[in-house]
């Protein structure tokens, strides 16, 4: 576009909208602590009434495999130590998510399993769901996952990262 052209177009500005609270006075305490800022944490809670209690080898593979995971994400751990958790599918898309750069390393902060499909053989429970959260500076993600019974141990078969 030629100069002359541009001074003679009009511009205009429009006023940005502040859309944050304005700032509390300096001498105001700080609020009453919410459900979502608790001082002390709740107690865990047992399975749904009339729903099983996930078997205690599936909680703990959910809780180490999550583990695992965030720190293949993070670059702590290789990927191998993956294969024998996951399908192999879901080990290819945790390393295209592992290329990608980060600020700070993630800590899980909780871990909760639920039993939701009784096992082909009738012999126990045969999958389970797994969902928790976990920390990445300063900043709370959430984590889920379907885990199922594989051969003699547990496998995970579905992830999703928040």
């Amino acid at each position: 576009m030629p100069a002359s052209s541009i001074a003679t177009e009009q511009f205009t500005v429009a006023p940005v909208i502040d859309y944050e609270p304005a700032p509390l006075p300096s001498d105001r305490s700080c609020l009453a602590p919410t459900a979502l800022h608790r001082s002390t944490p709740r107690p865990a809670r047992g399975p749904r009434r009339g729903e099983p209690a996930p078997p205690k080898t599936a909680v703990v593979f959910a809780e180490t495999a999550l583990r695992q995971l965030l720190e293949v994400i993070d670059r702590r751990r290789p990927v191998a130590q993956l294969r024998p958790l996951m399908t192999p599918v879901l080990v290819e898309r945790v390393i295209a998510r592992a290329k990608a750069t980060r600020s700070g390393s993630a800590s899980m902060l909780r871990v909760r399993t639920r039993a939701v499909d009784a096992g082909t053989d009738g012999a126990g429970i045969g999958a389970a769901e797994v969902f928790g959260s976990f920390r990445r500076a300063g900043r709370v993600h959430a984590i889920a996952a379907r885990i199922e019974r594989h051969r003699d141990s547990w496998r995970i078969v579905a992830l999703q990262i928040g």
